[in-house]
């Protein structure tokens, strides 16, 4: 079930709510209503429909959401090519300082997604691709891959690229891209809400994976540790961003709320990022793993977001929101923990 990807595949074990280990002690209400926030993109799923229909009348307190999921879902405990015990992380909302046209300190471009930037379905060449892509572009006749990202940085997209705006700190700007959506804060006070509008299809390449293999910062790698140690040299942290050839585009949301890959506002402590090859987005998933400060984090979880670094069955990033704690938490978050996707009744673990 849900296996886009040869190297790994998903196994699910049918348990019962009493396995989920913190599951009576868990206020479920704002999950639920993530979860109906996530329905409407759900509607062409017809495994989902009933139970989307029924969560629309349920109200938004925790003895009835509780009561909800227990009735209309059978929890499934996830497993992977590594077994059923894996990494989740933690992300939330960056703010950053730029300003809409170039000069003095505001020297890093965040672009919007260029006009020559293609999505292909292999699936519509050959059916055994089915739900796999490629992302290019098309020079001199040929489809060849995008630029990657030390292309980018030496101005490959000029002419061709949009900037949206200007950033005073390339390393911020690097998160933002990991983090995929952020506040810009610009000179005359007012901002810039942004969000995640496709990357540039290079593989995605962790740079604390790389810090760590040179010595440069000690395991496990935090993002404060990787911040600190970019802050020394500037010439040093370019080398080291440019080792991750993937390269995040924009575009500004209208709106207050932060968006998801699945195009809904994202919930703070509610909203889970996954590998959609494995579990769809919108599907509930019950999460047993620790905080970034080590205490148990055992909540129900809707899966609404992606990320270039969350590859794998059990395989999780943890949506704090914004502030000074989120960024807290998620910065030292690296967990070790298992993950339970809840599926409707009605649903066999083969369907799609």
């Amino acid at each position: 079930m849900f296996s886009g990807q040869e190297k790994d595949h998903a196994t699910l074990t049918p348990v019962s709510f009493s396995d989920l280990e913190g599951w009576e002690k868990d206020a479920p209400a704002e999950a639920l209503g993530a979860f109906k926030r996530s329905c409407p993109s759900m509607r062409f799923k017809p495994a989902w429909k009933d139970v989307c229909a029924k969560a629309q009348v349920t109200p938004i307190a925790d003895e009835a959401a509780r009561a909800y999921f227990a009735e209309n879902f059978t929890p499934y405990a996830l497993s992977g090519r590594e077994g059923d015990v894996g990494l989740f992380t933690g992300y939330y909302v960056p703010e950053l300082h730029g300003s809409l046209r170039r000069g003095g300190k505001y020297k890093t471009p965040l672009y919007a997604r260029p006009d020559d930037l293609i999505s292909a379905d292999l699936g519509a060449f050959k059916s055994d691709l089915k739900g796999q892509k490629i992302i290019g572009k098309v020079k001199r006749g040929k489809f060849i891959p995008y630029d990657e990202r030390a292309a980018i940085a030496r101005g490959s997209l000029a002419p061709r690229g949009k900037p949206i705006v200007w950033i005073d700190n390339p390393v911020d700007a690097f998160f933002l891209e990991i983090q995929g959506s952020g506040i810009v804060r610009l000179k005359n006070k007012k901002y810039l809400l942004l969000g995640y509008d496709g990357a540039n299809g290079r593989a995605y390449n962790a740079i604390g994976r790389v810090l760590a293999e040179r010595g440069e910062v000690q395991r496990p790698v935090t993002m404060p540790a990787i911040r600190a140690r970019l802050a020394d040299d500037p010439s040093f942290a370019r080398e080291i961003m440019n080792t991750n050839p993937s390269y995040v585009f924009f575009r500004r949301l209208p709106r207050n709320d932060i968006m998801g890959a699945q195009g809904v506002p994202l919930t703070p402590k509610r909203s889970l990022a996954v590998d959609p090859s494995f579990v769809p987005l919108g599907a509930p998933v019950w999460l047993n793993t620790t905080d970034g400060k080590g205490q148990n984090l055992q909540r129900l979880m809707i899966a609404q977001d992606t990320g270039g670094a969350i590859k794998g069955v059990v395989r999780g990033d943890f949506f704090w929101g914004a502030g000074f704690e989120a960024a807290e938490q998620a910065g030292a978050m690296q967990s070790i923990g298992r993950a339970f996707i809840l599926l409707p009744k009605d649903m066999k673990p083969d369907d799609n």
